[in-house]
Parts: structure tokens; C-alpha cells; sequence
């Protein structure tokens, strides 16, 4: 288990109010004015803070630093802390810390304005507006947290508990056996991220007689940015040192290499090149 003494875990937790509140009388008109026999088939969630993009703003960002969390990370566990390899710890960490203090500055631009926010409410919502369902601004503000914990990938070495040699042994064999394959689930984690994305660049450097004809195919930088990035983050996600992923990266940066999104768009034969380079990183290699 060497290899996990090279990455710790990580657990991000963020949350956020989305200021949603269940309207029971709406709820019981609506069930009534269809007729249904039942008093929960539908329900009327009305949204105490329409008319203001401020809690969306900060809802939206956290949504794009959460998928910024999975795709920076390898799992580990369903629920709870993922493995962060530690060649991708400093930037990890670096981003990490920018994105909380932007995650606050969204937050308290919100909770400054939410007072008039109220106000504004009690036009926007009409006869929805309910000025109990309001919780003051000091409430508002504990709806909202951004924590994150780095704590070392357990050894099976670690069990110190007071009962005989061979139980410890049975609990440190199992936890062996597991943890070998949360690294092997982590390990085909990042290889599916390298085959999904091969899989798309080809598909976008077929070229067909009908998208020749009506020339509706779209190449955006995005196809290129994030398979570079994936490049880089594949060198620390190969926490095994599987030397058949790092030759398929390399190969994929090398098909890659000086090719700008304007010689895709312009260029049959620079698509007909990368696509034919892409397929032959398919063909090699066994895909879980």
C-alpha cells in the first residue's frame, strides 16, 4: 500500500440556501382544481427570492466547483472523501482557496442586499409573498458554509484495538483487499476519462458527405483545452504508475501537439490525421 502514502483524501462540503419553500395552500388549491384524489399529487415550491440573479449567481458557482472538485480528484468512497494524488495537491489547493474566497464574495454580496431583496419580493411574488417564511439575515447567513478537510489515506497498520492478534490481522487483510480495489476503481476512473475522451475527438474528426454538405459541424476550443488538461492530470491521477496510461497519454498530447482549433476547422487532412492517430490509441490498448 505504498502507493497511497503518494495521495491523501479530501471531503468538500459546500452548501447553500436555494430559498425554495413548499406552499401547502398552493399545493392543496392546485390538487383540488384537477380533481386528484390525493393530497400530495403535486406540489407548489415557490421561490422566495424570484427576481434576483444574486443567490443564482452563488448557486451556479458552487454547482461548477463541485464538478471542478470530481474532475480533480479520483474516487474513493461513494459518499465522502475522493483521492487526491499529491503531484496535483499545490494546485488543487491553490484553485481550491481562490474558489472559496469567490464562493464568499458571492455570498455576502447576496446577504448585503437581502433586506431590500424582501422588499423587492413582496412585489415580484404577489399574493405568494408570505413575510414569515423570511428568515432574518443572520439565519440566511448559516445556511451557507464552504468547508473541505485533507486528512492521509488509512494503513491497514492503523488498527489499534484491544483484542487478539488474529482478529487484527482478519480486519487488516479485509481492509487491504478493499483498499486495493478503491485504487483499482480509481485507476479505471481515470482511464474511462481518457478513453471517453479519444471516443469524442474522433467522432468530431469524421468526417461524413453530409457534414460536408450542409457544413453544420462545430470545432470548439473547449475540445482541445480540455484534453490537454486532461493530459496534465493524468500524470498525477496514475498514482500506480501503469506505464500503458502514461504511453497513451503521451501518445495523445504528441497527436495533439501544435494543433490549433483553426487547422481543425480549416483542414480535412489535419482531421483526417488526428482522427487516424486518436483511433490508433483505441486500437492498442485494452479499454475496462
Amino acid at each position: 500500500m505504498t502507493i497511497l502514502n503518494n495521495a491523501v483524501l479530501v471531503e468538500l462540503n459546500i452548501s447553500a440556501w436555494t430559498a425554495y419553500k413548499l406552499d401547502k395552500q398552493q399545493s392543496a388549491k392546485v390538487v383540488a382544481d384537477n380533481n386528484a384524489t390525493e393530497s400530495d399529487a403535486a406540489r407548489v415550491n415557490k421561490n422566495l427570492m424570484a427576481g434576483t440573479s444574486l443567490l443564482k449567481n452563488i448557486n451556479d458557482y458552487v454547482a461548477k466547483v463541485r464538478i471542478w472538485h470530481i474532475a480533480q480528484t479520483l474516487p474513493w468512497a461513494e459518499k465522502g472523501p475522493r483521492l487526491l494524488p499529491m503531484a496535483n495537491f499545490f494546485r488543487y489547493k491553490e484553485q481550491l482557496n481562490t474558489m472559496e474566497a469567490n464562493t464568499h464574495a458571492l455570498v455576502k454580496t447576496f446577504l448585503d442586499a437581502y433586506p431590500n431583496l424582501v422588499s423587492v419580493a413582496a412585489f415580484k411574488l404577489g399574493n405568494f409573498f408570505n413575510r414569515s417564511e423570511y428568515p432574518d439575515v443572520s439565519e440566511v447567513a448559516r445556511k451557507f458554509s464552504f468547508r473541505y478537510a485533507f486528512t492521509p489515506v488509512p494503513q491497514s497498520g492503523h488498527f489499534i484495538l484491544d483484542t487478539h492478534n488474529e482478529v487484527i490481522q482478519e480486519l487488516a487483510t479485509n481492509y487491504e483487499a478493499e483498499a486495493n480495489r478503491r485504487v483499482s476503481d480509481a485507476m479505471k476512473d481515470a482511464w474511462g476519462r481518457l478513453h471517453e475522451t479519444l471516443i469524442h475527438i474522433s467522432s468530431r474528426m469524421t468526417d461524413s458527405p453530409q457534414d460536408q454538405e450542409d457544413k453544420k459541424k462545430r470545432y470548439h476550443e473547449s475540445m482541445l483545452t480540455n484534453a490537454h488538461e486532461l493530459c496534465g492530470l493524468l500524470t498525477a491521477f496514475n498514482i500506480t504508475g501503469d506505464a500503458k496510461l502514461e504511453q497513451a497519454r503521451q501518445d495523445l498530447e504528441r497527436a495533439l501537439s501544435g494543433v490549433r482549433i483553426d487547422d481543425i476547422k480549416e483542414s480535412a487532412s489535419v482531421r483526417k490525421e488526428i482522427k487516424e492517430k486518436v483511433d490508433n490509441i483505441l486500437a492498442v490498448n485494452d479499454w475496462i
